[in-house]
């Protein structure tokens, strides 16, 4: 009896017969023959039916099916280069098919462009699509490959939890919820500072998982809710906290290449411009950044573009000034040392200049922005104390985070990986949304 087998896996059976299970994802019929694009989860793969191979009933059959039609089909593979499929280059010779359900024929999502608030409202079908498809699978390598690196650099991942007493990193971008007779909890911004706690247990943890942003942004860089890989790491100053984050991003983006080239040919993406992704990555201070900025912002004569590139020392940097800086290099560039005011409290600030802290933010090429985001941590009580104060934060919710500080503080660094901007990156997407299978934005919960 022929092998059931996945469609990526088909170049190792040339020759023999084979079982398919899946979906019609297209259909042609040309006169005595039928040509079917069939998807499994692993690919998709041409099978042609020939009307004189098959009885007339069959042959009726699949010349009838409708889109997204559910098939177990036996046949032979043979090698055709012009074979359409991801990986494509192969097509099954169809000897026998089997309907498990023959689809409604008014599914929504035809093989035709749609609108993108059409698509989204069909999310659980759209991520049938090829383009979708390709994406969710290299959304997947790039989760595996994160636990790849880190797992095998002597990391624990440790769960932190999603309902928390306080904020993290500012009250505004919150999501509240009543929690028993305790008063309020919120979601997540991040499990950093559990991690904190995790590595005086551990040494070097993360934790990965869903995030979630009150933040009413309609950005193509923004979701309420998305996946952070968070690491954290005991006795690790800011050099040694960027060579981590090299290492990563490296084996992240080189991993992709290798595993999902035919995803990332299917979607068009420029490869060179990855394979310049290898470690070291080059460094830029934010006084740098700031200086290099202004006098762009100077010599800028369109006041449309002037406008957008507007900046001065102490702001943060909005879309337009990391796109100019990431044209300075091919690889992805470290802005290290940002103004303390537009950071989260907990940065160490830098020595003899408590304006600045020890903060970075790694910033992808091509336009795609900040995708890691770190610092070292002040490991002083006291210090941490006058910061919250001075910020205004609930003392007694961070009451655990500052005992921290008493019982064996050393210096330590973490980062924040943005899953979706690394993936939207890697994949050359417009928009972080496509990133995700369900994506969540102040606009939609649904489906």
């Amino acid at each position: 009896m022929p092998e059931h087998i996945s469609v990526s896996k088909i170049s190792n059976y040339v020759g023999q017969d084979i079982i398919l299970k899946g979906w019609v994802y297209n259909r042609t019929d040309k006169g005595k023959l039928a040509f079917l694009l069939v998807r499994d989860g692993s690919g998709f793969v041409q099978c042609v039916g020939f009307k004189g191979d098959l009885t007339p009933e069959l042959f009726e059959t699949i010349t009838h099916l409708p889109q997204e039609s559910s098939v177990i089909i036996t046949g032979s593979v043979r090698e055709d280069k012009r074979a359409p499929g991801i990986p494509g280059g192969f097509e099954v010779g169809i000897k026998d098919l089997q309907v498990v359900q023959a689809a409604d024929i008014d599914y929504p999502m035809s093989l035709k462009d749609h609108g993108p608030d059409f698509a989204l409202d069909n999310r659980h079908l759209w991520i049938r699509m090829q383009s979708q498809w390709a994406i969710l699978r290299v959304r997947v390598r790039v989760m595996s490959a994160v636990r790849e690196y880190l797992d095998s650099h002597g990391f624990f991942n440790l769960d932190t939890p999603i309902l928390t007493p306080a904020a993290a990193e500012g009250t505004t971008t919150l999501f509240e919820t009543e929690y028993f007779d305790e008063g309020s909890a919120y979601l997540a911004q991040t499990g950093q500072l559990y991690n904190e706690a995790n590595i005086f247990a551990f040494g070097k943890v993360y934790c990965f998982g869903p995030t979630f942003r009150a933040e009413k942004s309609k950005t193509r860089r923004h979701l309420t809710e998305f996946w952070m890989l968070e690491p954290e790491i005991a006795f690790c100053d800011l050099d040694g906290l960027m060579e981590v984050e090299e290492g990563l991003i490296t084996h992240i983006v080189q991993s992709v290449m290798k595993d999902c080239s035919a995803e990332l040919k299917f979607l068009g993406r420029d490869i060179s411009k990855l394979e310049n992704v290898v470690g070291p990555f080059p460094r830029m201070s934010y006084d740098d950044a700031a200086k290099y900025l202004i006098d762009l912002y100077e010599k800028e004569t369109d006041p449309e573009k002037k406008e957008l590139l507007k900046f001065e020392w102490g702001m943060d940097f909005g879309a337009p000034h990391e796109t100019e800086l990431t044209k300075l290099n091919e690889k992805p560039l470290f802005v290290y040392g940002y103004p303390s005011a537009v950071k989260a409290f907990y940065m160490e600030p830098w020595p003899d200049r408590p304006e600045v802290c020890k903060s970075v933010d790694l910033l992808a090429p091509e336009g795609y922005g900040e995708i890691c985001g770190g610092s070292e941590r002040m490991s002083d009580h006291d210090a941490l104390l006058a910061r919250i104060k001075k910020e205004g934060l609930p003392e007694e919710a961070f009451k655990w985070y500052l005992e921290l500080r008493k019982y064996g503080s050393v210096p330590h660094s973490g980062f924040g990986m943005g899953v979706e901007r690394v993936v939207a990156w890697i994949c050359g997407i417009e928009h972080i949304r496509e990133a995700i299978p369900f994506p969540r934005t102040i606009k939609r919960v649904y489906p």
